[in-house]
């Protein structure tokens, strides 16, 4: 739903509770102090900025593509800290941003058209679906060494 979020989510997840099979990876970074602050503060910015008006459509290219790149480094990170392949999880990453894409979309036209919730309001209950859902699926999280 927001591009941003479950990057943040999970390098504050990753930052409480390290992972070993990220510590001599190119990933790393995503358990330090510098990625977890940047990136929450990406989020936020995000989640305002998403409820300006004249801001593009979440499917036209330019946006699309940093979607697919933000479900890419949140795949490849929890593929490698489960052993997995640090390109499957890539790919089943960007594959399931461009799905969540298309559907988070698709829900907030039908909350538009269907409710008396006029814009940002759909945004707002965006963010916290978006919010809750991750930290629901990262409390369960535990590192592997």
């Amino acid at each position: 739903m927001r591009s941003m979020t479950a990057p943040a989510l999970l390098s504050s997840a990753l930052r409480a509770k390290p992972s070993g099979r990220l510590a001599q990876s190119a990933l790393s970074w995503m358990q330090s102090k510098t990625a977890s602050r940047g990136l929450k503060l990406m989020a936020g910015a995000e989640m305002v900025s998403d409820k300006l008006p004249g801001m593009p459509d979440r499917t036209v290219p330019p946006v699309l593509l940093g979607r697919i790149l933000s479900g890419a480094l949140v795949g490849a990170v929890l593929y490698k800290t489960g052993r997995g392949s640090l390109f499957t999880g890539a790919a089943v990453g960007g594959l399931g941003a461009v799905a969540g894409t298309f559907a988070a979309l698709r829900l907030r036209k039908l909350a538009s058209e269907r409710t008396s919730l006029q814009e940002p309001w759909p945004g707002f209950v965006e963010d916290a679906l978006t919010v809750a859902t991750g930290k629901a699926v990262l409390s369960g999280y535990k590192p592997k060494r």
